[in-house]
């Protein structure tokens, strides 16, 4: 597989796919369409300093370097850096296995961060699926160095699958 990032995030709805053009693809399909750069990246990526790096069917990868803009009061990365990474991930993870006509969202996750990820320090947050069925999916994700693959964090996440059409 090779790994090709997102150009360009959205700056306003209408850089994003539409209700219609959602449903019109699987989540798979979706997904690779952000990887290649077909369609734009979620606004929250360029925010929070992560961008999409990796889709395969049941798992998906942000690559991203926390700055000072997501520090604490204390200058290390604030735990709800952790949170959305995580939650992207594994929530996008679950979005592969997400069939034509059905959305979902995250209906609950949690996070056990290990230790402080360094300011400027790369880092890959993988998603992988345990299980999707038709009304819900649940994933397990992490937070890794990309130099050191140290663990920073863990979490993981329900999600619901509704189908529209």
């Amino acid at each position: 597989m090779s790994v090709v990032h997102a150009p360009w995030f959205a700056k306003t709805p209408a850089d994003l796919l539409t209700g219609e053009e959602l449903l019109a693809v699987s989540g798979l399909e979706a997904m690779q369409k952000v990887l290649r750069g077909e369609v734009a990246g979620a606004p929250i990526g360029q925010l929070m300093g992560f961008i999409l790096s990796e889709v395969e069917d049941g798992r998906v990868s942000f690559d991203g370097v926390p700055d000072f803009q997501v520090a604490n009061p204390m200058g290390t990365v604030h735990g709800g850096w952790y949170g959305t990474v995580l939650d992207s991930c594994m929530a996008c993870a679950v979005m592969t296995k997400v069939p034509q006509g059905s959305v979902y969202t995250t209906m609950e996750y949690k996070i056990n961060i290990i230790r402080a990820i360094p300011l400027g320090t790369k880092v890959r947050a993988t998603g992988v699926v345990q299980h999707a069925g038709r009304s819900s999916g649940v994933a397990n994700g992490e937070i890794r160095g990309v130099e050191d693959d140290r663990l920073y964090a863990t979490g993981s996440t329900t999600c619901i699958i509704l189908k529209m059409k």
